[in-house]
């Protein structure tokens, strides 16, 4: 069954045979891991640096073979020239001399041979002039352009052109290995210079002998191959690089990538700077382990590259197998020291085991014991053994007299909670009723402080109230037929003045506690509302509040006209203050009705001021209480008072920061039933 790793970490952090385990396999793999991570750093670096000197000796066997066939060339025209046909023709001033040589080219080896008058030699650099003059042959590279190649041999010109695969164009000019002999008459006079050419663009000869030389057949692996390269300035113009690496297909290898251009890396090195290059480097389409070194012409001027390397991929495959394969083996070994180790440690440790699950097991309640480990009497863990067994079973006992004297304890603490719960009972009650009495008398301290208040207010009201009456009377009486000019502003003072009256009937009635005076009549509420929007205009102007209506045909209700008027303006105006400036106050009128029953009018005021919280909602009708600095707390509780005579109602519903809205249900018909008149 396999182990979840949870579940071996746990193991390994309690269990000591695991611990061990893992004290003993860490020191283990960890010199494993040392002595695989050296052998994987020499490795590299050893294969790495015989990989380089490797493909850079090859580059100098190279240049050795390039070496050797410019002297066979040279051999070769050499012969040609102390051949018996070419002296005889020679002596005898045979007039198709130069035409025979030419036809000789192939025989000797060479693209062409020429046999040039002494005219010729001003068409040859300064450096080969002396040394011909001087009866020394010369071997040499050479870059010679179309027009030149057309001088020596008009056929030339044509197999030499290469196609550059980058960017299409034409490359003419050509890159040829040279050779010049002087010829002296019987005077010492140079009369013929022969040339001998081998042409290296898409020749095929020299980079195959070359590499068939340094890569013999199981010098590499089966699965990559050595390549030899000239290059002409940074363009490849002879090669056997395939212009398709595919193993599995070598019929694909056949095409060579003449016409491509090296790395520019490279070629900034070698060509520009004058340096050899043994490095890895990408060369057409692959990574291969390589070695560049310039070409030189007859003036120690680069004219090209020499190249030789191999795929650097079959050698990283087999590091990395041999790598793998190391690496399989260090977990084979540390895999078979873990189970030696794990073996050993389990015979060991299994008495260990036992007594720990015994010490758990009596954790947990159980009545355990350790017993015969299967050990000598002498051993340490037999002994140890014993007294845990000894030592569990006089703890035993005492547990056993302990829980007898709890149980005593229990009862008695049973029959005191018993009694105390009683008592606690009883006390509980008491404080309940005492707060109700408490809350009781609050409450009718308050009412009588508000109606002794509110009569004083009264009384003092109607004084001035009388004298502002009897004075605009007299103004009226004094008028005579003069006062129709002022008979509109003198009706509204006595309304007015009426309505004063009015408010201070309902203090003292309030303060009093007695029945309503005034008349309770049919009304429509619409005309009501209009009528406190008119009265409270002047605040709501200073404080450039903007009044909306949304006026339904509520119906008629039985109501004290004087007393909704007195609420309407009393909620309109807390609305008001509620919005510091520049705000909005919705009035709502509309039919209340419930599950299809009509019972009367609903009015809504709505602000949208700085709003309560849920404990300032629920006390805002409390007398004296007030969230205004300058409120006297009286305008709520005196409004619900007014309504409740009736059978009215005042809610609210307030969010903190958004608003409040006051809703003023009004029953149809109201609860006082003593009514004098009704209009309507």
């Amino acid at each position: 069954m396999m182990l979840s790793p949870l579940l071996w970490k746990r193991r390994i952090k309690t269990m000591v045979r695991y611990r061990l385990l893992w004290l003993n396999s860490v020191p283990l793999f960890l010199t494993l891991l040392a002595l695989v991570i050296i052998t994987a750093f020499w490795s590299v670096h050893y294969t790495w640096q015989n990989a380089l000197n490797d493909v850079g000796s090859k580059l100098s066997v190279a240049d050795n073979s390039i070496n050797f066939l410019q002297q066979e060339q040279s051999a070769e025209l050499r012969g040609f020239v102390e051949s018996y046909q070419f002296q005889t023709r020679l002596k005898n001033n045979d007039k198709n001399l130069q035409r025979w040589s030419v036809q000789q080219a192939d025989k000797y080896n060479s693209d062409f041979i020429v046999v040039h008058p002494i005219s010729y030699i001003n068409h040859l650099p300064d450096s080969s002039i002396k040394a011909l003059s001087l009866g020394i042959s010369r071997t040499f590279f050479q870059v010679m352009n179309k027009d030149e190649l057309s001088n020596i041999n008009p056929q030339l010109s044509t197999q030499v052109s290469i196609v550059n695969k980058e960017d299409g164009s034409i490359e003419s000019r050509s890159l040829i290995i040279r050779t010049l002999i002087p010829i002296f008459d019987d005077h010492g006079n140079l009369v013929w210079i022969v040339d001998s050419g081998i042409i290296l663009n898409n020749s095929t000869f020299l980079v195959d002998r070359i590499r068939d030389l340094i890569y013999p057949e199981g010098d590499l692996d089966s699965d990559s191959y050595g390549t030899v390269t000239l290059f002409l300035d940074d363009l490849r113009i002879s090669t056997n690089v395939p212009l398709h690496n595919d193993f599995a297909n070598k019929s694909l290898n056949q095409g060579r990538a003449i016409g491509t251009k090296v790395s520019l890396e490279v070629k900034k090195r070698v060509i520009e700077n004058g340096e050899r290059w043994v490095n890895r480097a990408y060369v057409y389409n692959d990574w291969y382990i390589s070695a560049y070194q310039p070409i030189k012409d007859m003036n120690d001027n680069i004219i090209g590259m020499l190249y030789t390397g191999y795929l650097e991929w079959p050698l990283l495959k087999q590091y990395l197998q041999n790598l793998v394969e190391a690496g399989v083996t260090i977990l084979i070994t540390l895999l078979l020291s873990t189970i030696f180790v794990h073996r050993g440690a389990r015979d060991l440790f299994q008495p260990i085991e036992k007594i720990h699950y015994v010490v758990k097991s009596v954790q947990m309640g159980k009545e355990v014991r350790i017993g015969d480990l299967g050990l000598d009497n002498g051993h340490e863990l037999a002994s140890l053994a014993q007294q845990f067994d000894n030592m569990l079973d006089q703890l035993q006992q005492r547990n056993m007299e302990i829980q007898h004297a709890s149980k005593e304890l229990e009862s008695k603490v049973e029959s005191r909670t018993a009694s105390l719960h009683e008592k606690t009972i009883e006390l509980e009650q008491y404080i309940k009723l005492l707060k109700q009495a408490q809350d009781k008398l609050i409450m009718s301290e308050k009412l009588a402080s508000l109606g002794e208040l509110t009569a004083g207010i009264a009384h003092e009201i109607n004084n001035p109230t009388a004298v502002i009456l009897g004075n605009a009377e007299l103004i009226k009486y004094e008028l005579g037929e003069g006062a129709d000019v002022i008979s509109e502003e003198l009706e509204a003072i006595m309304e007015q003045i009426d309505r004063i009256r009015n408010i201070t009937r309902s203090l003292l009635q309030y303060s009093r506690q007695g029945g309503i005076q005034d008349e309770v009549t049919w009304q429509y509420i619409n005309p009501i509302i209009e009528e406190s929007v008119t009265l409270v205009r002047t605040g709501s102007n200073k404080r450039d509040i903007e009044v909306e209506f949304d006026f339904q045909q509520a119906p008629r209700v039985e109501v004290n006209r004087h007393h909704l008027l007195q609420v309407l303006v009393n909620l309109q105006m807390n609305g008001i203050h509620a919005m510091n400036s520049k705000g909005k106050l919705i009035i709502r009128s509309r039919t209340w009705s419930e599950e299809g029953i009509e019972l009367g009018a609903i009015i809504e005021i709505e602000d949208f001021g700085t709003g309560m919280n849920l404990e300032q909602l629920n006390r805002i009708f409390d007398p004296f209480y007030t969230t205004k600095r300058d409120g006297t707390g009286l305008g709520l509780s005196v409004s619900q008072s007014l309504l409740s005579q009736t059978g009215g109602e005042i809610k609210a519903r307030s969010e903190l920061g958004v608003g409040s809205t006051f809703i003023i249900y009004l029953p149809t018909k109201s609860e006082h039933h003593q009514y004098d008149n009704l209009v309507g």
